[in-house]
């Protein structure tokens, strides 16, 4: 069922939304033959900002009902395991969620994403954590507080926060870019990396492969297509490591944020993109 929305967004074809279902799909694949391209181009014209947001709002708008989320909190709930269909099925809600809160910290005018919505994208990996692992009180605990941020109220509040959102300008959106670049320089001067700060590195990297997944969407673009590939080699280079890191805090082996090197293959891609990057 598809949602009643504000009338100032476009609307976009269900062949562009499965493109970028497909881009999202694959952000964390490592290729190891696409090279940046030469130079990084950072104009996005005002009414390619706005693209960007329309199509990231349909996205989650139309992937999903907040019955199809409520279904599986409530099966967790219920200490029913999920199917392996039903655990695809939460992972692509919660990769939509954290699509739009990408769109928001990059197009929306403060840089930020609202309040209840970064916090039900959180809520929802917690959740995703929780189950992976077998963590009863942690299923209990994040499922019942979703079961609050997906009730009616707090849905339409949402809802109407993500259809309201002002937009920046062009200078906004790169004066942005290029303080976040300057926030992975001052981190790669580390030689070791506690969780915490891996988990920021990683999470300018997915922004950026949000950003050049939805461009390389809406039109053909070599330049967003080889920005998008060469930055999801990192992404999937770092969740895989993510993995590990969790895992092994979990396990007893090793404290999440005991501080290590960057993989050579990491380091050596994120310094090549911070090189290259016009600052």
């Amino acid at each position: 069922m598809t949602r009643r929305r504000g009338p100032t967004w476009q609307k976009f074809p269900a062949e562009t939304l499965r493109r970028l279902f497909d881009a999202v799909d694959v952000d964390d694949i490592v290729d190891a033959h696409v090279s940046l391209p030469d130079p990084i181009v950072l104009a996005c014209p005002e009414e390619s900002i706005r693209q960007c947001y329309a199509l990231c709002l349909q996205f989650w708008e139309d992937g999903f009902t907040r019955e199809d989320a409520l279904r599986l909190v409530e099966k967790l709930l219920r200490n029913e395991g999920l199917s392996a269909d039903e655990r695809l099925e939460f992972k692509h809600i919660r990769a939509r969620y954290k699509h739009l809160r990408f769109a928001q910290r990059l197009y929306s005018k403060p840089h930020r994403s609202d309040f209840l919505f970064d916090l039900t994208t959180r809520v929802f990996g917690k959740l995703q954590d929780a189950f992976r692992s077998g963590r009863r009180g942690g299923i209990v605990r994040n499922g019942l507080m979703l079961r609050v941020l997906l009730s009616k109220p707090v849905w339409s509040m949402v809802q109407r926060a993500m259809e309201n959102t002002r937009l920046a300008s062009e200078p906004g959106l790169i004066a942005f870019q290029q303080a976040e670049m300057r926030d992975l320089k001052k981190s790669m001067a580390r030689t070791h990396f506690a969780g915490h700060q891996f988990h920021t590195v990683r999470k300018i990297v997915s922004m950026q492969v949000s950003f050049y997944d939805t461009l390389r969407t809406l039109g053909p673009n070599d330049h967003a297509f080889r920005m998008s590939r060469f930055l999801a080699a990192i992404n999937g280079l770092m969740g895989s490591r993510h993995d590990e890191m969790v895992a092994e805090a979990l396990s007893g082996r090793r404290h999440y944020d005991t501080p290590a090197p960057l993989a050579k293959e990491t380091r050596s891609r994120l310094e090549t993109l911070i090189a290259r990057y016009p600052l």
